[in-house]
């Protein structure tokens, strides 16, 4: 945490708590370090599920190729935001009318799942003469023994909605080489398998994903030009001095380029990106004792910052205290040096940290959740309760904008 952010919430008024608060500049730093650990021919692109506010989409535009949308909210919403930006569109739900304005909008990169997606968009494509577009097909490919075993979720190499299981692979292709079907151009694989790999491991995974897709494009015959392993980078909520190695991964890429020439790489990370730029700042509203143990009560809660509740893991945060106390009763503290971070809903999974020590931790001292620059407000379930909504800040060098709720 900067300066800039601890002075920022420690002058915000106590009805404009909770709050988001991003740091641009860390933001920017940050990704311009990804690029440049990554060797000429990796293309970057940004996941912007996991954070599309327009501030931050803009904040990575210098660093990133590309950015990848998963529904036609998404598309839209970056198309508006970055008229200009290459937009990749994937996803495993794609609905007629998301997939013609997809392409009205001129989505060249496609993500296809299936086999009636590929049906479908070629059919779209037969009424716009002259168009065609750019496809990888998703594949759930099977990773190596043990590869997935500990991953904190898992989107292939199993059972799963994500798309085509190799044994479909064949009649796809096929199709991309039948009549009807020349607009959409076979650029190669797309598979995305899991998240929350560190480097190692996701460079193992990596290599797994381009040595299978070389081995497809062998047997039936057609050219390899792109392998996307999409994206799944860790992010340690329990430490979160602990970061990604993107230099050792980045080295990695680039021996695996040398044993593949002429193959392009895309990586789609969005956590690993923004989750370290954003915080949730907000206040103690009590501090009660229950059987033995501190429970802090907190403004806001998981209906603003989700993450903790479906992770089912404890939010890292630091405590900046409030010194003035104005009410003539004793100010409710922790004191048994342990608290449970609740927040304000009537439900006990309203939990964003249990047990977790502290030295102390008073009714109206601040507590600055960390890691929350990512899938934090936007997978959230805002109206439970109709509590307010947080204000939002970003922070850049000499600029400050401020926004109400939203």
């Amino acid at each position: 945490m900067t300066a800039a952010v601890r002075q920022l919430v420690s002058g915000l008024a106590p009805d404009a708590l909770p709050a988001y608060v991003y740091d641009l500049a860390a933001l920017r730093a940050h990704a311009a370090a990804v690029r440049a650990a990554l060797p000429d021919g990796v293309e970057l692109y940004y996941a912007a599920k996991a954070n599309p506010e327009p501030e931050i989409l803009a904040a990575l535009a210098d660093s990133v190729d590309g950015y990848e949308a998963s529904s036609g909210g998404e598309l839209a919403h970056l198309h508006q935001v970055l008229p200009h930006a290459v937009l990749a569109f994937g996803g495993p739900g794609k609905t007629p009318a998301e997939m013609a304005q997809a392409l009205r909008i001129g989505v060249r990169r496609w993500h296809l799942e299936s086999e009636q997606e590929l049906r479908r968009l070629a059919a779209l494509l037969a009424g716009m003469p002259g168009r065609t577009v750019d496809v990888l097909l998703r594949l759930n490919l099977r990773a190596g023994s043990g590869a997935l075993d500990s991953v904190a979720l898992a989107m292939g190499g199993r059972p799963t909605p994500f798309g085509l299981d190799p044994a479909q692979a064949q009649r796809c292709l096929r199709l991309l080489a039948a009549p009807g079907f020349e607009r959409l151009r076979l650029r190669g694989v797309h598979a995305h398998l899991a998240s929350g790999l560190d480097a190692p491991a996701q460079l193992a995974v990596t290599e797994q994903i381009v040595h299978r897709a070389v081995e497809l494009a062998e047997r039936h015959g057609f050219e390899l030009a792109e392998v996307n392993a999409g994206g799944g980078m860790a992010v340690d909520y329990a430490d979160p001095a602990r970061r990604f190695d993107w230099t050792a991964f980045g080295a990695g890429l680039a021996e695996l380029l040398n044993r593949n020439p002429g193959l392009r790489l895309r990586i789609e990370p969005g956590r690993a990106l923004t989750a370290y730029c954003g915080y949730y700042a907000t206040e103690v509203l009590d501090v009660k004792q229950s059987y033995g143990q501190d429970f802090a009560v907190l403004r806001g809660g998981t209906h603003h910052l989700r993450t903790p509740a479906t992770r089912g893991h404890d939010q890292p945060f630091t405590v900046v205290p409030v010194a003035d106390w104005p009410h003539p009763w004793a100010r409710p503290a922790v004191t048994t040096g342990r608290a449970t971070l609740t927040g304000q809903l009537c439900t006990p999974k309203d939990v964003l940290a249990h047990q977790a020590p502290v030295n102390a931790l008073r009714a109206t001292d601040r507590v600055m959740f960390e890691l929350a620059g990512a899938y934090a407000w936007n997978i959230s379930h805002h109206d439970f309760l109709m509590h307010p909504r947080p204000s939002f800040h970003f922070l850049d060098p000499g600029h400050l904008a401020a926004e109400g709720p939203r």
